[in-house]
């Protein structure tokens, strides 16, 4: 039998295939999300409101479930969503929401469950970051750093809970099936200026990527399963990887960043010819 899992983001993708998985496997769910209609509706599942950039209703998702269940043995911080454009043209104030968001939303949500998990003497974080914490694109800036940021907050945390029996842990997927990347080039789109110096750099990410959609990588599913693993390892990893090619990835952009950045290169050079 399952515990008590917390999960953000659980109207699609990710986050919503994650919510079927572990109620299917005797968890009881509470899935949070501001489309709450979206949340899946099966059995063992809680759809609540939830809007991660604002106070009020972190603290209302969390005090609901401790209200409800009793406690939290799984918090799996999932909300995000990639805010690209240019350093030059993006607003600051849509920064400053892809921090809010990617960051500090998962930052404050902890804050609020590990009183009660102290109190338990166990518990899990599960922070879903991306390779994108350690490889990185242009146009994706603000994106990247909240994921780094994310990690390294990660892996500061688990050092201070571990003496109560809690544990903070990074998921980090690579390509996924999703509208993640639509999404995101659409974002990058709107935060052109008028008469952008990057609308080349745009329709270039942009050719990139529809170029490899082949490569899309896993389905939502998959990664379900990674976030599961995460959650019930008897020993958790500092790290999860859906495939070896993500861990490859981060390895060389980490290891080897000349040799990275000169593959990026060649295969934005591509997508323009």
């Amino acid at each position: 039998m399952g515990g008590v899992v917390a999960i953000t983001g659980a109207s699609n993708g990710m986050g919503a295939a994650a919510a079927k998985l572990f109620a299917s496997r005797g968890w009881q769910v509470y899935g949070g999300a501001r489309r709450v209609e979206k949340i899946p509706t099966e059995n063992n599942i809680v759809a609540l409101k939830l809007d991660v950039t604002v106070s009020a209703s972190n603290e209302k998702f969390i005090a609901d479930i401790l209200a409800d269940a009793g406690r939290i043995d799984v918090l799996i911080n999932n909300a995000g969503y990639g805010e690209y454009g240019p350093v030059e043209d993006i607003p600051l104030t849509n920064a400053r929401t892809q921090f809010d968001t990617n960051f500090f939303g998962a930052a404050e949500l902890t804050q609020l469950v590990l009183p009660a998990m102290r109190t338990q003497k166990s518990g899990r974080i599960i922070n879903i970051s991306s390779i994108g914490g350690d490889v990185y694109m242009p146009l994706g800036s603000y994106y990247h750093a909240t994921k780094a940021a994310l990690q390294q907050w990660s892996d500061s945390l688990d050092i201070e809970v571990e003496p109560f029996g809690i544990r903070s842990v990074v998921v980090q997927p690579g390509g996924t099936q999703s509208a993640w990347g639509e999404i995101a080039m659409a974002n990058a789109t709107k935060n052109l200026k008028p008469d952008s110096s990057y609308t080349g750099l745009v329709n270039q990410v942009q050719g990139m990527l529809t170029s490899n959609e082949s490569l899309s990588g896993a389905t939502s599913e998959a990664l379900a399963e990674v976030f599961y693993k995460a959650a019930t390892d008897a020993k958790p990893k500092r790290r999860y990887f859906h495939s070896i090619g993500d861990r490859l990835m981060v390895w060389v952009a980490r290891s080897h960043p000349r040799v990275f950045k000169k593959a990026f290169l060649t295969l934005l050079k591509r997508a323009k010819a």
